[in-house]
């Protein structure tokens, strides 16, 4: 299968990666979906705001509420893999998947009160779905909000929250109907972060960082103008909201063949007695054999994106694309370590490693993709059960 954009296309892909060169504030210095430093944000905040000004991000919402005339999927596609390419910082946070929900469910009022303020950067979003006991299986959840009055109390604990420690908004979503069929009595609400009975703690990580947090509820009362859509039908809400988030697709697949560039040129600098890594047939082997995967990953990303544009994907087409990334960077990110022998022991600061540590920060980052977004064999059932229509396990 080919997948190549117009010449138009390729125009405005030129126009996208010289706005990033010439206003991006500072290149990403870490591996996959991370948190900021506190010290980027205002800097980050003012990005955001320049990328919506120019239409860059949010170009497929609504003209009233700042979208492009022309905009459609294939744009932010291109704009996706631009950020990859010169590792900039994009959306931070849930705000692609808040302004889903807002666009397709929201009240007028909310619109008018919530999609300004991710346009200007003001307020940053994080997601509230997992659970200790419900990460892959949302229907799973036990946070629960009562309603009183005209107020819904909350209580429970979210885990895996990105920047829920940088956050102003959280896209909730708690179980306000437990009489029901479980995916029916969920319901999803835009959270003040600045609530009471809010406690936001960071989990420190195996790469030092803390990017998640766990998110305790001790009773937080949320005025009921702050559904976002019908009582017990978030479900459907955070489905369609998800939706929205398409093209980190492409921009997961340009991350990866810029690694594998990296990689080969890692192999051609790196020396074993007097000969390069790259001079040695078992290391070409191996390069060879990512070099296929990652390749292979690529095509699948724009089959994905074929499909999604031409309305023909099926149940299997977003796992398995996931699934099959997920694979590919962590055999990627291993060698990138192995090829450094002893020095792969090496981390961020130290003098002597390769790319400041780059390989091993993202070595220990990969195995998170692998369960992130829905675990790997957790996703393999769903191919299995909505895609080949095998029956489910008793």
């Amino acid at each position: 299968m080919r997948y190549e954009y117009s010449p138009e296309l390729e125009t405005y892909r030129t126009q996208v990666r010289a706005f990033i060169a010439e206003h991006s504030p500072f290149v990403r210095p870490h591996a996959g979906v991370r948190a900021p430093e506190p010290e980027q944000l205002p800097a980050i905040r003012a990005w955001i705001a320049r990328l919506y000004d120019a239409g860059y991000l949010g170009q497929d919402w609504p003209t009233e509420h700042g979208g492009r005339p022309d905009g459609r999927p294939e744009l932010g596609f291109i704009v996706a893999e631009e950020l990859a390419r010169a590792r900039a910082w994009g959306q931070v946070g849930a705000a692609g998947l808040a302004s889903g929900a807002l666009l397709g469910f929201g009240t007028d009022e909310q619109k008018r009160r919530f999609l300004p303020r991710i346009r200007s950067g003001q307020d940053l979003w994080c997601q509230l779905f997992s659970e200790p006991g419900a990460g892959s299986d949302l229907a799973a959840m036990s946070t629960r909000a009562v309603l009183e009055g005209d107020h819904y109390v909350v209580s429970g604990q979210k885990v895996w929250t990105t920047n829920g420690h940088h956050a102003d908004v959280g896209y909730l979503l708690a179980r306000t109907d437990p009489g029901v069929k479980k995916q029916a009595g969920i319901t999803a609400f835009a959270l003040d972060m600045s609530t009471p009975g809010i406690d936001v703690r960071p989990l420190r990580e195996i790469t030092g960082d803390s990017d998640f947090n766990e998110v305790f509820l001790d009773e937080v009362r949320i005025p009921v103008d702050q559904v976002i859509g019908a009582v017990n039908d978030g479900w459907r809400v955070a489905n369609t909201s998800l939706g929205h988030e398409r093209s980190a697709v492409a921009a997961r697949a340009v991350e990866l063949e810029a690694a594998l560039d990296d990689l080969f040129a890692m192999a051609g600098r790196i020396t074993s007695g007097d000969r390069p890594a790259l001079a040695d047939s078992a290391v070409r082997q191996r390069l060879g054999a990512i070099a296929t995967r990652v390749h292979v990953a690529g095509m699948m990303s724009k089959a994905g994106q074929s499909r999604m544009l031409h309305r023909s994907e099926d149940a299997a087409d977003a796992p398995a694309v996931k699934i099959f990334f997920s694979q590919a960077n962590l055999a990627t990110t291993e060698l990138g370590v192995a090829l450094q022998g002893i020095d792969g022991l090496g981390v961020e600061g130290d003098p002597y490693v390769h790319a400041d540590g780059w390989w091993q920060d993202a070595f220990l980052i990969a195995r998170s993709f692998t369960i992130a977004g829905g675990a790997n064999e957790v996703l393999k059932n769903v191919i299995a059960e909505r895609a080949l229509g095998l029956p489910r396990e008793k």
